[in-house]
């Protein structure tokens, strides 16, 4: 399996050198070729880790990586997937909860399956650099998986009062080789600032740098991984192939959809459901994308005004990238939030709450024909100073969410400058 870059002007690599890389010399994102097919005897009901050691396995093929790939599996997949009917009186409505892992959001799976890659790419003495922006629960699940690691360190970009109070304290309470830098901007500045740090070659040779944001394409292989399992169950238990409805900022999470349905995944009709952040939305109405600052709002770490995964998205042939997209405002999130919760007890994240809008929007024919598998991105105790008004009760977080609480944090402030994030990264560990 090649990887080669969506602009074409970068000689085609390995797996590992593109993971390893993050994004291509030439500034474009790094897309198999060719697109693999999937195993038609690929067992879903098995464990993720299991589905995911046979099912990724063509990515892998030929790779240094390739005989690690089941223990990076059972390494990073150690908690559980659930795909629920959350309301009795809807039962086409399925929600695949991604937040049962230890920083309660999806970006879980992506950091944990990174950093195990990772840990087997670089070395003790001259570890690698991982940098990256985050715009809400990327950066504690990178914290989390590389704390206590001697082959690679993270360094996390956050914009300031853009992240809610929980996620603060979880992208600054981590310990060696974990620093914190908030960035005075918001997280188009932080991705900007990323995209310059790559783009500078003695900065980024100096430092090791590499990728954890979704421009690395080792960050999609788990997200590709758990939508097929859960459509393939779906398809597997109904005959229909359901479709898929999936929150997103910056693409990542809905390129899988549309990468794993390329793949021959039995995805039906794919929906992304964003914020009030238009571009997406201006792009599916008018087939042009023309990137914008990005507006603040409840569901934070889908405040991107330009989605770097739109370089893979176009970069597929018409027929595969065809998606539908839904557009969903703060109010729009939190009676989304308040109805259902009423209606059933479930309660969703607001980035969560994206997507069970665009459920509830579909005509009722289209509902009724397809199972229909809604990505629950996040727990909801993570935004419960939002949640908690709406639905009138408290929202207990899980046990590594509570312990979260307890540790102690440390942060720097930075302008959004590359020469402020090359001194931040030259530091040493930063204190607040």
């Amino acid at each position: 399996m090649k990887f080669v870059s969506t602009r074409g002007k970068a000689d085609a690599t390995t797996l590992s050198e593109a993971i390893r890389n993050g994004a291509a010399p030439d500034g474009g994102l790094y897309m198999p070729d060719p697109i693999p097919s999937i195993d038609p005897d690929a067992n879903s009901e098995t464990t993720l880790a299991d589905f995911a050691s046979r099912f990724l396995k063509p990515f892998f093929a030929r790779d240094v990586l390739e005989s690690e790939l089941s223990k990076i599996a059972s390494e990073a997949f150690d908690f559980r997937v659930p795909l629920v009917v959350p309301d009795s009186a809807r039962p086409t409505l399925h929600a695949l909860e991604l937040f049962h892992g230890p920083t309660g959001a999806f970006k879980d799976f992506g950091a944990r399956f990174l950093m195990a890659c990772f840990d087997r790419i670089g070395s003790f003495g001259e570890p690698l650099t991982v940098l990256v922006a985050t715009s809400g629960d990327t950066g504690g699940a990178v914290g989390c998986a590389a704390e206590g690691r001697h082959s690679v360190r993270a360094v996390i970009l956050f914009p300031e009062g853009r992240v809610s109070p929980f996620q603060e304290r979880q992208l600054t309470c981590w310990n060696e080789p974990v620093r914190a830098l908030e960035v005075v901007g918001d997280f188009d500045d932080c991705q900007r600032l990323v995209k310059a740090a790559f783009s500078d070659a003695a900065l980024s040779r100096e430092q090791r740098l590499t990728s954890a944001n979704s421009i690395n394409f080792g960050r999609l292989l788990p997200q590709i991984a758990y939508v097929s399992q859960a459509t393939m169950k779906a398809f597997a238990r109904t005959g229909v192939k359901p479709g898929f409805i999936m929150p997103t900022g910056n693409l990542g999470h809905g390129f899988a959809v549309v990468l794993a349905r390329a793949m021959g995944v039995p995805v039906g009709p794919v929906v992304l459901a964003t914020n009030a952040n238009p571009t997406l939305k201006e792009w599916h109405e008018s087939d042009s994308y023309q990137p914008r600052a990005s507006i603040q709002t409840v569901a934070n770490a889908m405040d991107v005004g330009n989605p770097s995964n739109f370089e893979r998205l176009i970069a597929l042939p018409q027929e595969l990238r065809q998606v539908r997209v839904e557009l969903v405002n703060d109010e729009q999130i939190k009676t989304r939030i308040r109805a259902d919760y009423e209606r059933s007890g479930y309660i969703w994240c607001p980035h969560s709450a994206t997507a069970a809008e665009a459920y509830a929007r579909l005509p009722e024919p289209e509902r009724s024909e397809r199972p229909w598998i809604v990505a629950a991105t996040a727990h909801p105790y993570k935004f419960r100073e939002t949640v908690e008004p709406l639905i009138g009760r408290d929202v207990e977080p899980t046990p590594a969410l509570a312990s979260i609480l307890h540790r102690n944090t440390r942060k720097a402030e930075i302008a959004p400058t590359l020469e402020a994030l090359a001194r931040g990264l030259r530091e040493k560990q930063i204190v607040s």
